[in-house]
């Protein structure tokens, strides 16, 4: 029996080295990769900048980088797999979703991708450095009053007592006594950008104009909304979300229950990282959930879906 199959696009945090080279054991891929990432584009080489962890984690490089990733593997995993029936995407993640989907090529997603960094980096102020950082051990809704007086939001809604959080830095260091009081536990992300709080306001306008001229169709298959887990299947609707979601809250947690709501079977992620399928398969252990990372072939991935 068919997989009724979720794709789900990784955001920023799980970049490595190493995250180019599963796509790149397909010949065809490679000779794309070559093309859509192109010395003159990044500044660096990519062999360079996987190389330096700085290059690798600054959010003007990381987001294009992510999203060629997730390319670069579906451009070697499609002819491989059943369609998708729903595709989801994590922060920028949501980019690499709608090329996934078939709405945007892959050039398409990375130059948007580039550009959404470049306009986030905009909203960053050199004497006032933003911060993201995971909380975990309090309820969200309890966090989220005590965040409020110290001008902090939450960002990503992943379970009832877990999120991210981002502020300016100094406001996070005020809060952190109060959070641990209440048994919150803290990580700070490598992470540069408020993004999805408030304070990437002036990016959201900027941005949809670039994606009005990038955006020429609907997505073919469905996408899911970081902002509702409304499943999305109109450009338009592509072009609000992408840029709301700049400055407010991505409520991850509702997507993954829309994928179990949709009748999902098996959830993929491109990668790189596994963080969204380890997600969904705690939440929805009904779901079986992989990540192209555990996988040491393009034939593996493939040979996991048959056997479902």
């Amino acid at each position: 029996m068919t997989p009724r199959l979720a794709i789900l696009c990784p955001g920023q945090g799980g970049q490595h080295a190493a995250m180019f080279d599963l796509p790149r054991s397909d010949p065809a891929t490679t000779e794309l990769l070559q093309q859509w990432l192109p010395d003159t584009a990044l500044g660096h080489s990519l062999q360079q900048i996987l190389a330096d962890d700085a290059l690798l984690f600054s959010n003007r490089l990381a987001q294009p980088l992510i999203v060629a990733a997730t390319a670069a593997v579906w451009s070697a995993l499609q002819p491989l797999l059943p369609p998708p029936a729903l595709v989801a995407g994590y922060s920028v993640g949501e980019i690499a979703a709608y090329h996934v989907a078939g709405a945007i090529s892959a050039p398409q997603a990375i130059q948007l991708a580039t550009s959404r960094a470049a306009l986030m980096d905009a909203c960053v102020l050199p004497a006032s450095p933003q911060i993201l950082f995971s909380v975990s051990g309090i309820a969200v809704s309890k966090l989220a009053a005590l965040l409020t007086p110290h001008h902090l939001y939450v960002a990503i809604e992943t379970e009832a007592d877990s999120c991210i959080a981002g502020g300016l830095a100094q406001d996070m260091h005020a809060a952190v006594s109060e959070i641990e009081r209440l048994g919150g536990r803290i990580r700070i992300l490598p992470v540069t950008v408020a993004s999805h709080t408030p304070l990437m306001d002036n990016a959201v306008q900027p941005f949809a104009q670039q994606l009005r001229r990038q955006f020429s169709i609907d997505p073919p298959v469905p996408v899911l909304s970081g902002l509702s887990g409304q499943v999305l299947t109109k450009k338009e609707q592509a072009i609000t979300a992408l840029s709301q979601q700049l400055a407010q809250t991505i409520r991850w947690s509702d997507c993954m229950d829309a994928c179990a709501e949709q009748g999902i079977t098996a959830a993929l992620e491109l990668g790189p990282g596994a963080a969204l399928s380890r997600m969904l398969q705690a939440r929805h252990p009904h779901i079986a959930c992989r990540s192209v990372s555990e996988f040491r072939s393009l034939q593996g991935v493939r040979s996991w879906l048959q056997r479902l």
